[in-house]
C-alpha cells in the first residue's frame, strides 16, 4: 500500500443479513396468526351471541332448571255419614341429581344412609350414576325426618311434598275401598274404580335451581295442582263393622276357608255393607297374599243350592202354574238316568211345605211346569249370567247358559240351584223383589240423592206370597228358625250346596248360604250370607250362616233405628234344634 493513499472498507447493513431478514419474518407471521385467531375468537363468539343466543341459553338452563310437580290431594272418601274412609296425609319426598352432584364425602354418605335406614352401599348406587339428573332416594317419609335429611346440607340432596293414603278401618273396608301404590295411583277397590275422580289433577312449578339445589327463580307461571274430589260412599261403616266381625268370627269358629257378608236398603238397592275374610290392612301390606285381597261376595262364583228355590218358585206362580193351595207329589223320580230325590222324603208337600223342608223334587217339578225359554228369561231377569254393574273392578258376570242348549236334567237342577253360578251379591240382589214388591233393584255402591229406578221381575201379587212364604219359613217347623230376631220377624232361606271340583262334586265340602230380609213384614235391609268349607262339624246353611244373619240383621236394624215388629216376649229356638236339610 503508497503512503498517503487513502482506502475505506464498506460495510454491510444489518437489515441485509439474512438471520435478521429471517427473525422478522418470523415476528410478522406469528402477529398475523395472532391477529387471525383473535378475529375468529370475535366471530366465533358474535355467532353465539347472535345465531346461537336461544340454543346455549336451553342448555344452560337444562342444567339448571327444573319441573317441580306439585301434587294434588286425592280425594277423601267417606261413608254414608261422612266419616272418612280413605284419607290423604302430607310426607315428603328425599330425591337427587346425581349429574349436579359432587361425590358424597364417606362420613356424610354414611350419616345420610343412616338417617334414611339405607346402606351406604346402597344409596351410592342411586347417586353414581351422573348422568341422572333425578332419583328417587327414599318416598314418604315423614316431615320431621325429611328436615333432618336438609339439615345435613347434602349438595344435590333435595325434598318435595307428596301424600300417603291412609285408611283409618284397616281390614274391615279393605275389599270396598281397596288401595293405592306408591306413586298414589288406585290399584284395587273403589280407589281404582273412581281414580279419575280422586286423583285430581297435579300442577307444575318451573324452577332454577343451583347445584345444592336451592330454588333461585320461577321461569315460568306456577300451574297450581288440582285436588281430587270427595267420594261418599253408600256404606255405613258401623254396619259394615257388625258385618266384617261376625264373618269373621264365623268363619275362624268353623274353620271354614273363607266367608262373605253383603247387605242391601231393601228399598234404594244402596250397599250397606259388604265384608269378607280373610282380609288384609291396606296401610301395611307385608306378607298380603292375592286370596287375602280377594273381594269374595263380588268375584267369587258358586252354585247357590237351595237358596235358589224361592226364586224358582216365584216364576211357577207369577204365570198361574201353581197355586198356594197346590199340592204336588213329592216323591223320587228319574228325567233320563238321573235321579231328583229329597234329603228327606215326603209323599206330598204343598207350595210352603216345599220351601220348608227345602223340597228338590217338589222345587223342580213346579220348575218344569214352564217352558225351558221362560225359565232361562226368568233367570236373565234376575241378572244371573250377567255382570251387577255395582261398579267394583273385575265384578263377575257367572254363569247361565243358553236355554237351546238345555238338557232335559237343567233345567231341573237349576231351580234348586245347581248347574248356575252367580256371586253373593247376584244373589242379595235377586232377593230384592220379594222385599221391593217384585222390583229388582240395582245395586248402587255410592251414596246418592236419587237412587236409580229398579226393573220389575214379578207382580206384587207374587211378591207378597213369596213374602209370607219366606216369613213363615222362619218359624217353627222351617229351615230358616236360626236366622230369627229377638223382636223383628224376618223371611229367609238357608241352603247347602256341594263344591264342584273338576267334574265331580265332593261329598265333604260345601257352601253354608243364607238369605233373607228384615223385618219381614216390612223389610228394612236384605242380607245374604255366604261361608266357604266350614269344617269343624256343621256345614249346613241354617247352622253355619243363619247365626251371621240374626247378628248382622239384627245389628242393622237396630243402627237404622226401625222399631220392632214383633212382641218383646218373642225368643229365638235353641242352638241345639234340628234344621231340615236345606239341600
Amino acid at each position: 500500500m503508497r503512503a498517503g493513499s487513502s482506502y475505506s472498507v464498506r460495510q454491510r447493513p444489518a437489515s441485509a443479513s439474512p438471520a435478521l431478514r429471517m427473525t422478522a419474518t418470523r415476528v410478522r407471521c406469528v402477529l398475523l396468526m395472532l391477529a387471525l385467531l383473535f378475529l375468529a375468537l370475535i366471530g366465533r363468539a358474535m355467532y353465539l351471541q347472535l345465531a346461537q343466543q336461544d340454543f346455549l341459553q336451553g342448555q344452560g338452563e337444562a342444567r339448571f332448571r327444573r319441573a317441580m310437580t306439585l301434587e294434588a290431594n286425592r280425594g277423601v272418601i267417606t261413608d254414608r255419614n261422612g266419616e272418612p274412609l280413605a284419607i290423604s296425609s302430607p310426607v315428603q319426598t328425599i330425591w337427587a341429581s346425581p349429574a349436579d352432584m359432587d361425590p358424597v364425602p364417606p362420613a356424610k354418605l354414611r350419616e345420610l344412609a343412616g338417617l334414611l335406614e339405607l346402606s351406604p352401599e346402597e344409596l351410592s348406587a342411586k347417586l353414581s350414576d351422573r348422568k341422572k339428573e333425578f332419583v328417587y332416594i327414599k318416598r314418604q317419609i315423614s316431615p320431621e325426618l325429611a328436615d333432618k335429611v336438609m339439615a345435613l346440607g347434602v349438595p344435590g340432596i333435595a325434598k318435595q311434598q307428596e301424600y300417603r293414603r291412609f285408611y283409618p278401618t284397616g281390614e274391615i273396608m279393605a275389599h270396598i275401598i281397596g288401595f293405592t301404590g306408591v306413586d298414589g295411583k288406585g290399584q284395587e277397590g273403589v280407589e281404582l274404580a273412581r281414580e279419575k275422580m280422586l286423583a285430581g289433577h297435579d300442577g307444575r312449578r318451573v324452577v332454577l335451581k343451583d347445584r345444592r339445589g336451592h330454588i333461585i327463580e320461577d321461569i315460568a307461571a306456577i300451574e297450581p295442582p288440582r285436588d281430587g274430589q270427595k267420594l261418599p260412599l253408600a256404606v255405613d261403616q258401623r254396619i259394615q263393622y257388625l258385618a266384617f266381625r261376625e264373618i269373621k268370627n264365623a268363619v275362624e269358629e268353623n274353620k271354614a276357608k273363607a266367608g262373605s257378608v253383603v247387605v242391601l236398603d231393601a228399598h234404594t238397592g244402596e250397599l250397606l255393607a259388604l265384608a269378607n275374610y280373610p282380609s288384609f290392612n291396606p296401610n301395611n301390606r307385608v306378607g298380603v297374599t292375592p286370596e287375602m285381597m280377594r273381594n269374595r261376595g263380588v268375584i267369587d262364583l258358586f252354585e247357590p243350592g237351595s237358596t235358589m228355590k224361592p226364586l224358582s218358585i216365584s216364576l211357577a206362580l207369577e204365570h198361574g202354574k201353581a197355586s198356594l193351595k197346590t199340592v204336588l207329589d213329592t216323591h223320587s223320580y228319574m228325567i233320563g238316568p238321573a235321579v231328583i230325590r229329597d234329603v228327606s222324603p215326603q209323599a206330598s208337600l204343598d207350595i210352603l211345605g216345599i220351601i220348608q223342608k227345602s223340597s228338590n223334587v217338589g222345587t223342580s217339578r213346579l220348575a218344569l211346569m214352564n217352558s225351558p225359554e221362560d225359565f232361562w228369561q226368568h233367570y236373565d231377569a234376575l241378572g244371573f249370567g250377567r255382570a251387577p254393574n255395582t261398579g267394583f273392578p273385575g265384578e263377575a258376570s257367572g254363569r247361565l247358559r243358553d236355554w237351546h242348549k238345555w238338557r232335559p236334567i237343567e233345567q231341573a237342577t237349576m231351580s234348586f240351584g245347581y248347574g248356575v253360578s252367580v256371586s253373593l251379591i247376584q244373589m242379595a240382589r235377586a232377593y230384592t223383589i220379594f222385599a221391593n214388591d217384585g222390583v229388582m233393584l240395582p245395586i248402587s255402591l255410592y251414596k246418592t240423592s236419587s237412587p236409580m229406578p229398579g226393573k220389575r221381575v214379578i207382580d206384587v201379587k207374587t211378591a207378597h206370597e213369596m213374602r209370607d212364604l219366606l216369613i213363615a219359613n222362619s218359624q217353627p217347623g222351617g229351615g230358616a228358625v236360626n236366622g230369627r230376631i229377638i223382636g223383628y220377624s224376618i223371611g229367609a232361606k238357608s241352603g247347602t250346596a256341594r263344591k264342584l271340583e273338576g267334574r265331580s262334586y265332593v261329598a265333604n265340602k260345601h257352601r253354608a248360604l243364607f238369605m233373607g230380609f228384615a223385618p219381614g213384614h216390612a223389610p228394612k235391609v236384605i242380607v245374604a250370607v255366604m261361608i266357604d268349607e266350614p269344617s269343624a262339624g256343621k256345614y249346613y246353611g241354617g247352622a253355619v250362616s243363619a247365626p251371621v244373619f240374626a247378628n248382622v240383621a239384627g245389628g242393622a236394624l237396630r243402627v237404622l233405628n226401625v222399631p220392632p215388629d214383633e212382641p218383646s216376649n218373642n225368643t229365638l229356638l235353641p242352638e241345639s234344634t234340628p234344621v231340615p236339610a236345606d239341600f
